[in-house]
């Protein structure tokens, strides 16, 4: 199992949202490695099937996966009980994650 942490270098909320998966894995002792993939251009974007910054995929899919005509480097943003951020909180983190695990182990 791979989780990839997507993101561009400007953004202000990846390192946040990387901050909040870290924490998410302790949590539920989860010991899966983090791959940091900066995405560099919109050709990259494009080929990625990049959301916007920061994306989080497990296995390749994106966690709240959407399919789209195009992709570019853009920031994404969450809905989060607080409204809109630029990155998950540990709850929905977590929430998330584990929805996808168990989805991934009942296909098995």
């Amino acid at each position: 199992m791979e989780i990839q942490l997507l993101y561009f270098e400007d953004c202000p909320s990846w390192q946040n949202a990387l901050s909040n998966l870290r924490t998410v894995l302790k949590e539920i002792d989860l010991n899966i490695e983090i791959n940091l993939r900066e995405v560099k251009s919109d050709k990259e974007a494009q080929e990625t099937k990049f959301l916007g910054s920061p994306s989080f995929q497990l296995n390749g899919q994106d966690f709240w996966h959407e399919e789209r005509q195009s992709y570019w480097m853009n920031c994404r943003v969450y809905i989060t009980p607080e409204g809109l951020k630029g990155w998950p909180t540990i709850e929905i983190l977590r929430q998330k994650l584990v929805e996808l695990i168990t989805d991934k182990e009942n296909i098995k």
